[in-house]
């Protein structure tokens, strides 16, 4: 990871290596802390843009109501803070990760009145899953973890604990040589991958997993209306493994992995194993959308001014 030069901890900017939390902090320990990822894109205009920003901070806001944390800041602030790491570090292009965390005080696992801290980082991060992969696909593995149960663990928050789940999965399945791992859901059907929404097309009808167990994206949303705008039906629907085997095209979406076609799953490859025709158009269309190149979603795209 490239370094910057700053992080907002709490309403200062403290230098890089001096954004430090007590070893006692609770969500160290047990977990119990929201976040989320965001996206800076340079646009095609040579502005700078952060892609769906409320959107994301209603979400981390929503987690934390989900989670029975109060956030010591306002809507407003926080997304004024994401503006703000991104100019002082002069980054025109960036991943944003807001942290919302139990701090130091009692141990156990009820933190009682620990106090709530939030740190906001930004620093340069291409392609997920690697460039390789957005352009030829990635090879996936179902893995032998489930995802959540509902009532296990919270899963329409983006609550840190929750990924133990996806680094063991993850973890699984790079051992083994694979990029990605796909988890079930607890009664065996298709959920997610490790940190990504997944989709199916078959036949020219795009197909995903509705939120149930999983957390509803915001990049899977994106691409959702995108392909609805272009006429395509999308159905919101469970699915085995076995149908993703005989998919014509699979792909995942993610503010992290973007659009990322995969072109093969357990070893066996998807259409033809190269990434198909609407998931490229689909692809396509959303980088275009994230750098403003398409007038009828630039109200998702907060631009910057002064950078």
């Amino acid at each position: 990871m490239e370094k910057a030069k700053t992080i907002w901890m709490n309403g200062e900017l403290v230098p890089w290596d001096e954004a430090k939390v007590h070893i006692l902090t609770h969500t160290l320990h047990y977990g119990l802390g929201v976040f989320e990822g965001i996206r800076c894109y340079k646009c095609a205009d040579g502005r700078s843009g952060i892609f769906r920003l409320r959107d994301h901070i209603d979400r981390l806001f929503q987690s934390a109501l989900i989670a029975q944390i109060e956030i010591p800041f306002s809507k407003e602030e926080i997304e004024e803070a994401c503006k703000d790491i991104l100019r002082v570090n002069d980054l025109k292009e960036a991943y944003i990760r807001p942290l919302v965390f139990i701090g130091e005080g009692v141990m156990g696992v009820h933190p009682h009145d620990n106090p709530v801290r939030v740190a906001i980082i930004a620093w340069k991060w291409g392609a997920y899953l690697g460039e390789e992969a957005l352009k030829n696909g990635t090879r996936a593995k179902t893995s032998s973890y489930i995802r959540h149960h509902p009532n296990a663990m919270m899963t329409k928050a983006k609550i840190c604990g929750n990924y133990v789940n996806s680094v063991l999965a993850k973890r699984e399945v790079t051992r083994l040589g694979y990029d990605e791992a796909i988890l079930l859901d607890s009664e065996g059907y298709v959920a997610e991958a490790s940190g990504e929404n997944i989709f199916l097309v078959k036949n020219g009808i795009i197909k995903t997993t509705p939120p149930t167990t999983i957390l509803p994206g915001i990049t899977r949303d994106t691409v959702i209306r995108l392909a609805k705008d272009r006429g395509y039906t999308v159905i919101e629907e469970r699915f085995t493994r076995d149908e993703l085997y005989i998919a014509d095209e699979v792909f995942l979406t993610g503010t992290a992995a973007e659009v990322t076609p995969v072109r093969e799953i357990d070893d066996r490859p998807i259409g033809n194993g190269k990434p198909g025709k609407i998931t490229k158009e689909l692809q396509e269309l959303y980088f275009k959308t994230v750098k403003g190149e398409l007038p009828e979603y630039t109200h998702w795209i907060t631009y910057l001014l002064n950078l």
